[in-house]
């Protein structure tokens, strides 16, 4: 039996207890439901991304090949729905300029593209059976619609859907979304978001503000 199974779908697993690969970087809070999946976090969410324990035992790209390998950076208070997967660079030996995209393995060593870091930001919440594509980055605060297939940077506090995914809809005005961008609450000390939970937990963004000069802003200015 693997380790991190779900008992429930009601059941979360804070990524920060789960991660062992360190091609893997996760903020604190952020967390995989993962019931419906039956996957372990790196081992069915996570595809393609060296660096586990078992990949380090088999081969080591950046020593073999002197690869510049792909990350997965997740920011803070992330969630990642069952059934999500993010594809990384452990595949990036197809090559769409070449005649055959057949990764013989004698051209494995010069077949290899990185597609930049894939990146989700705090904040954001990635539905049931999304899937995001190599080298992605997905803004603070944007949710991915369930099913949905993210080829292209999702905007913050932007809503996408389909495949592929295009933009549905801001979930604040313009205005809005810079306040929320210059509080950037997910950064906070944990105390005061536990004190502010309830102004989160609602639609006013103009309370938040106010909370944030009040309570925020005076213990580090350098937010500002």
């Amino acid at each position: 039996m693997k380790q991190h199974r779900f008992n429930h779908w009601s059941e979360i697993k804070y990524l920060k207890d789960m991660v062992t690969n360190p091609m893997i970087e996760v903020g604190e809070y952020s967390y995989y439901s993962g019931y419906y999946d039956n996957h372990d976090f790196e081992d069915g969410c996570v595809r393609y991304l060296w660096g586990d324990e078992k990949s380090r035992t088999l081969f080591n790209p950046i020593e073999d090949h002197g690869w510049h390998l792909d990350k997965l950076i997740i920011g803070n208070y992330v969630c990642l729905a069952s059934g999500v997967i993010i594809l990384m660079g452990g595949n990036h030996n197809h090559r769409p300029d070449w005649i055959t995209v057949y990764p013989f393995a004698e051209q494995i060593e010069s077949s290899y593209e990185p597609k930049g870091d894939t990146v989700i930001e705090s904040d954001a919440w990635i539905g049931m059976n999304a899937m995001i594509m190599p080298g992605v980055k997905i803004g603070e605060g944007a949710i991915v619609a369930a099913g949905s297939v993210v080829a292209k940077d999702v905007p913050p506090y932007t809503i996408v859907g389909g495949n592929p995914a295009k933009e549905i809809k801001k979930r604040f005005t313009d205005s809005e979304i810079e306040m929320l961008k210059e509080m950037r609450w997910f950064d906070w000390k944990r105390e005061q978001v536990e004190r502010a939970s309830p102004i989160l937990s609602s639609s006013s963004i103009s309370q938040l503000y106010e909370f944030y000069l009040r309570e925020v802003l005076p213990s580090n200015p350098r937010m500002k």
